[in-house]
Formats: C-alpha cells, sequence, structure tokens
C-alpha cells in the first residue's frame, strides 16, 4: 500500500482507538474540534463548512452516519455513497484528522466518549437544541454554529439529478 493510502486509511478510526488518539493531542495542548454528519455527496458547502470548522482549533475529527442510521434518518433510497466511500473521502481532505463511523441516530455517544473542546453544526441549529452541546459546555468546551453555503445540499443535487 502506497503511503497516502495509510495515511488516509489510518484517519479512518474506531471510538475507542480514537478516545486514545484525543487523548494524547489534549496531552500535547491540541484543541479537539468535532462535528458530525451524512455526507453523502460532497459539494462545496460541505467543504466550506469543514474547513471552518477546522479553523476553530487543531485537529478536527467528523463523526459520520453509518449507511444504517442514514437510510432510518433520510429514508430507504439513501445514503447514494456507502459509508466505507464517504469515510474514505472526508479523510482525504488535509483539514481533516480523523473519521468515525457511528450507527446511532444522534453522536450523543461519540461527543460524550471524546469529550472534544469545541462542538460545531450548522447555523440552522440553534446550540441548545444542539445533540451533545450541553455535555460539552458541562466540560468547559464550547458549542459554535457555522453558516451553511446557500444553495448547495445532496438531497438538491439527487433531486436534480433525478430530474434530468
Amino acid at each position: 500500500m502506497r503511503d497516502i493510502e495509510k495515511t488516509l486509511f489510518n484517519k479512518i478510526a474506531d471510538l475507542s482507538a480514537l478516545k486514545v488518539q484525543v487523548e494524547s493531542w489534549k496531552s500535547e495542548g491540541k484543541k479537539v474540534v468535532f462535528t458530525n454528519g451524512v455526507f453523502d455527496l460532497i459539494h462545496i458547502g460541505h467543504i466550506s463548512y469543514l474547513s471552518k470548522a477546522a479553523e476553530l482549533g487543531d485537529k478536527l475529527i467528523i463523526g459520520l452516519n453509518s449507511d444504517t442510521s442514514v437510510k432510518r434518518i433520510k429514508g430507504e433510497s439513501r445514503p447514494v455513497n456507502g459509508q466505507d466511500s464517504r469515510a474514505a473521502l472526508l479523510a482525504s481532505f488535509f483539514f481533516v484528522d480523523a473519521v468515525v463511523v457511528f450507527e446511532e441516530d444522534t453522536p450523543l455517544n461519540l461527543i460524550t466518549t471524546l469529550m472534544p473542546d469545541v462542538l460545531i453544526k450548522g447555523a440552522d441549529y440553534a446550540i441548545e437544541n444542539i445533540v451533545g452541546a450541553k455535555e460539552v459546555i458541562a466540560n468547559g468546551g464550547e458549542v459554535k454554529t457555522i453558516t451553511f453555503v446557500e444553495g448547495y445540499s445532496s438531497t438538491s443535487i439527487i433531486k436534480k439529478i433525478q430530474q434530468k
């Protein structure tokens, strides 16, 4: 395996390994940022959102909904791309430090296990409604929202393709 492939796939971690990595980063004084989502069809809105999230700390972790989780949340026709492909694509971004797939409908277990310094969601969420916000704040962390790039979503891309 080429070195770049090793680096890419080393960024995709299970929760127990990632917890150890986060503890190491924190012991080095690194600020850990966490966000989550489906990230089905990557578009400029995702890239803008994730790069802005990365700027808010030293290490960016993405919690990625598993295929079964996406089906429960978005319906049987989703995701378009499987979790392994979505995880590899996210891990390929230079500003992403780790990707962890989760089966639950929310990332609460990931958040309470990893306890990031900064929890990020889109500005369509009120901070008091963000899963894990009270736990992160109670631990001395911050919760922030990032404005989306208007007009971009995986759902709208899928609809556009279906109309052709």
